[in-house]
């Protein structure tokens, strides 16, 4: 798969760092799940977590999002070190979150799980929404609004009122990248966004991905085991290998590292 980014810019000067880890170590008992792990995300590239099955990419991830806390290490958000966090609080600062297994109520429609990343987005309160008169109907009104515009630039109109549990998996994923850009966030985790999908579906949602990044902006950490999509679609890549950083740079210079290329070729250590 060969992928170019909107307007033919396929690369980037990305200067502004985001996100950024420094020694970040993260245990559970007696096994070490990530070991002094140190590495930035810039605001708008793409950067890709790689690794192989077990390398600590989804812990990573869940320490990002707040859902696990490192017990070493610093991590600073939009210049500001980050004490404690969970993920309610990343998420109310702009972290938006993808799962590995789908995690969407399956008896909702589209529309309505779309709306309820929306949920950090409204004002009114419980009374307002009760009654669904004056500021909350208006607020509603505005959200649902919003929400029909990702449903339109995602291509799922068509399946806006289906429950999501009657959609094939790859339509699933999809509403739950929606569901994740309708909280706006200025950082999207996606892991593994492409997972179980046939080619046709990988496609689409590759160029959905760029489409994000490039038309709202939207900064993007992803984990993807398909280093043809990753080649593609980063601008830098971080490679993890039993929760220890081996590589970090441009894919260029990661499918270079030899240690990169006897991790997934299973070179013993």
């Amino acid at each position: 798969m060969t992928l170019e980014r909107p307007g033919g810019k396929r690369r980037r000067h990305l200067d502004e760092v985001l996100l950024a880890l420094e020694g970040v170590s993260l245990r559970f008992g007696g096994v070490n799940a990530l070991s002094d792990i140190s590495f930035d995300i810039r605001k708008g590239e793409i950067r890709a977590i790689i690794g192989p099955n077990g390398a600590g990419k989804s812990s990573m991830l869940n320490v990002i999002n707040g859902f696990y806390q490192p017990q070493e290490g610093t991590i600073r958000w939009k210049g500001r070190e980050r004490r404690r966090m969970n993920p309610y609080l990343a998420a109310s600062t702009g972290i938006g979150r993808t799962f590995q297994n789908i995690a969407l109520f399956k008896g909702m429609s589209t529309l309505d799980n779309v709306m309820s990343g929306r949920a950090l987005k409204m004002r009114r309160g419980l009374f307002w929404q009760l009654v669904w008169i004056g500021p909350a109907r208006r607020e509603e009104i505005e959200h649902r609004r919003r929400v029909e515009e990702i449903i339109d630039f995602l291509e799922i109109e068509h399946i806006r009122r289906t429950p999501v549990g009657k959609l094939p998996y790859g339509l699933q994923k999809r509403v739950e990248l929606a569901r994740a850009l309708a909280m706006e966030p200025e950082l999207l985790l996606l892991d593994e966004p492409m997972a179980g999908m046939n080619l046709e579906e990988k496609e689409d949602m590759a160029r959905f991905i760029l489409e994000v990044n490039e038309q709202f902006g939207t900064t993007i950490a992803l984990i993807e085991h398909d280093i043809g999509v990753v080649m593609d679609l980063s601008d830098r890549i971080v490679v993890l290998d039993y929760g220890r950083m081996i590589a970090d740079g441009t894919p260029q210079k990661v499918r270079r590292e030899q240690a990169v290329i006897d991790a997934y070729l299973g070179v013993a250590h």
